[in-house]
């Protein structure tokens, strides 16, 4: 039996791990405008707060790996963490980005209450390890690429730094070409690297590039696989979201449109609480109790 690490925490009255809800990491994919960013933050901190979730808010301000040069890719480091303090201290929220250069983490993790690696990133040792001693929680994305018992090493150059509040994220694995499939025996593998697993409910539906010079996306499929990963025993659940998502400047065929998160999380809500009560808690992921 796997025991993951205890809970802990990302920001004061936030934690990942334990019984008491997935932590909950939601935003737009990027800091399109305080507007938007505002508007989602306000928006799903009551519905967490609702429904008795931790939340953090994220929000990339560059997306370095974008299908097309012409793409939109943010506001760039210096107005992006302005704009992620200022959603921080007028929501009174943890925020967390991602990074992508070894530079970069410093900086960041002056505002930012958690630091992401992209999944293109996860295996660039240097990146892993500045994020690493700039001493907040790091959530290392699993590479589309690799498989699921390869996160181990990414999370042992984390902890190579002494830092030991590490996640990893599940968002899906290349199936052929401008295809990803999700494989659920991943959430169980990764777990044996002794960290909170988290599922990413919105880039595991998208398909890179598909639509030639941008990603397309098959977003009806993400609260499917939600409730699986739930199911099987998640401690974090990622999702991109949006106000008009067809209007989005980065990633809109897969975000999920801000009027549905309410229903998506009070069914991982139900699904998290039958699954605790049953007693599958006190294994690290449901499908180890059999």
């Amino acid at each position: 039996m796997t025991q993951l690490r205890s809970s802990f925490e990302i920001a004061p009255g936030v934690s990942v791990g334990g019984s008491a809800g997935p932590l909950v990491i939601a935003g737009p994919c990027v800091a399109e405008s305080m507007e938007i960013c505002r508007d989602v933050a306000g928006a799903m901190q009551k519905i967490c707060a609702d429904l008795e979730l931790p939340y953090i808010f994220k929000a990339s301000f560059d997306k370095a790996n974008r299908t097309s040069v012409t793409s939109f890719r943010g506001p760039g480091l210096e107005r992006g963490l302005e704009m992620l303090m200022q959603v921080k201290r007028e929501f009174d929220l943890p925020v967390l980005t991602d990074v992508h250069l070894a530079e970069q983490a410093a900086p960041v993790a002056e505002v930012c209450d958690a630091l992401q690696i992209p999944a293109f990133l996860s295996r660039q040792t240097d990146l892993l390890v500045a994020a690493g001693e700039a001493g907040k929680p790091v959530n290392v994305k699993k590479g589309q690429f690799m498989a699921p018992e390869d996160m181990e090493r990414a999370v042992d150059k984390v902890r190579s730094t002494g830092n030991d509040r590490v996640m990893v994220t599940e968002r899906g694995t290349a199936f052929g070409y401008h295809n990803l499939v999700v494989d659920m025996r991943g959430l169980v593998i990764m777990a044996q690297a002794g960290v909170p697993v988290v599922f990413d409910a919105t880039h595991s539906v998208q398909l890179p590039s598909g639509q030639g010079g941008t990603s397309g996306g098959q977003r009806e499929f993400a609260f499917p696989l939600t409730r699986a990963a739930v199911a099987v025993g998640i401690q974090g659940l990622f999702m991109e979201v949006h106000p008009r998502p067809a209007e989005a400047l980065c990633d809109g065929p897969n975000a999920l449109p801000l009027s549905d998160v309410r229903d998506v999380l009070a069914t991982v809500k139900s699904i998290h609480r039958v699954r605790w009560g049953s007693g599958a808690g006190t294994c690290a992921l449901a499908s180890e109790c059999a």
